[in-house]
């Protein structure tokens, strides 16, 4: 079952929970992409709702990859099995701990936004999150509940992975979960439309449940897209999964390159596609690598091979269907920037623009100064040696290159309102370079 977001999932989660209805019940979200779930849980059994605020401790190297978790109260989990193999000092996991700490802090007081914690003592928790791929975080939230006085934990997701559930069923007095599928590999590839949650949309969505008021009227939706598909492109000896979105009336289209740590599924890449797309242009979202070669982590460094399976993806993107004729633009995002840029360097083929975010444009060393495509370079403000990279990176291009620091964003972009601005930027600068393009096209003689 794919569900088309993270409402519907909360709808069909309800369903398996109506037997809750009618008991002292709590409802408690995952903040952020558990609170659209939890909303239309609490909605559907009559009862309050709140967050439940866990921190993922990432591995510092590949931040995508749990090591561990931390909750309010000072509640901490750790996966030994990883810590054992990711080979990090214990200083860099402490820093980790420490720079998360001080975000679910900040979290919890922005999306209480002055209400008092609800209590839990002596009731049924129920804590629902958009899907479970580790369980660490699970894990972390059912022991916070605990700690804050819970009688019964149930924990209730749409989707997760089948070794994770087993993990977290130890901690909680009752596990539901509508999906197990055999082959996980992330939660987004079981949602339909998986935008990143934003602070703004979680506060509202608790707002609306303290007052019992129903939301407001979406607007209508947009026309469906030409393609939006799963699809498999053969990049020499293997077959590489992306998902292809096509709008009417394309303005042109973008690649997505991800980097270390990252797949076509990470919510990042997929909330700044929803904004181009939103603008008119098609997003192809594809994983670099097979599941068996991220297993290898130097495999993630050689910018040489992505950069020759982009050039082979872009190959094949431009003989599709609605597709062909269109400008192409490429979005990277740390070490998939380097690659972005080496196969915008490559004469097989043509690319009319690039945008980095976050990105390593130094690893693609001497084919800088060969992109001819103009480049936008976007980093944090406050991610110190990232930006430093790009600075030296930008002299030695040759191109048309703007670099925009976004201020108070760190590495990933996490901060409210930061990845949104990251956005705004990429689509303003494929939306002209990509237009112009078209449309000197359309007015050369025929």
């Amino acid at each position: 079952m794919v569900f088309v977001d993270r409402a519907e999932a909360g709808r069909r989660l309800a369903q398996r929970l109506v037997m809750l209805r009618g008991e002292d019940v709590v409802v408690l979200g995952l903040p952020r992409g558990g609170v659209p779930v939890a909303y239309e849980v609490a909605r559907a059994l009559d009862a309050p709702l709140d967050v439940l605020v866990v921190r993922k401790l990432g591995v510092p190297y590949q931040p995508e990859l749990a090591f561990g978790a931390i909750g309010e109260d000072g509640v901490r989990v750790v996966n030994q099995f990883v810590v054992s193999r990711i080979g990090a000092s214990d200083e860099e996991l402490a820093q980790v701990e420490r720079s998360e700490r001080a975000e679910l802090d900040r979290r919890a007081a922005r999306f209480r936004a002055g209400r008092p914690r609800l209590p839990l003592t002596g009731r049924t928790v129920v804590i629902v999150d958009d899907g479970v791929a580790t369980g660490a975080t699970a894990r972390a939230a059912c022991r916070v509940a605990r700690a804050q006085g819970a009688a019964r934990v149930v924990l209730a997701v749409p989707v997760a992975a089948p070794e994770a559930l087993h993990a977290v069923e130890r901690e909680a007095d009752e596990v539901i979960c509508l999906e197990q599928p055999m082959f996980f590999s992330a939660v987004g590839q079981w949602y339909y439309r998986f935008g990143q949650t934003t602070d703004d949309e979680v506060v509202e969505l608790l707002d609306h449940a303290a007052a019992r008021a129903p939301l407001p009227q979406s607007a209508p939706a947009a026309d469906p897209p030409l393609r939006d598909d799963e699809v498999r492109v053969r990049a020499g000896k293997v077959e590489l999964a992306g998902h292809l979105t096509v709008p009417e009336n394309p303005v042109g289209m973008v690649v997505f390159v991800h980097g270390s740590g990252s797949s076509r599924h990470s919510p990042r890449n997929r909330y700044v596609a929803a904004v181009l797309q939103r603008a008119g242009l098609g997003t192809l979202l594809f994983d670099l690598l097979t599941t068996a070669e991220e297993l290898d982590r130097a495999n993630v460094f050689d910018i040489d091979l992505l950069a020759g399976r982009l050039v082979e993806v872009t190959a094949w993107l431009t003989r599709q269907e609605h597709v062909a004729g269109l400008p192409i633009g490429y979005f990277g995002a740390s070490t998939g920037a380097a690659a972005a840029l080496c196969a915008a360097a490559d004469p097989r083929v043509r690319v009319d623009a690039v945008v980095s975010r976050g990105g390593r444009p130094d690893l693609a060393g001497p084919a800088l100064a060969a992109v001819r495509a103009p480049t936008l370079l976007i980093v944090g403000g406050h991610d110190y040696v990232v930006l430093d990279l790009n600075r030296q990176a930008a002299k030695a291009m040759s191109c048309e290159t703007a670099l925009v620091e976004v201020p108070g964003a760190t590495h990933l972009f996490e901060e409210p309102g930061t990845l949104r601005r990251a956005a705004e930027l990429a689509r303003d600068w494929f939306i002209t370079r990509l237009h112009d393009v078209a449309a000197t096209a359309s007015a050369e003689p025929r």
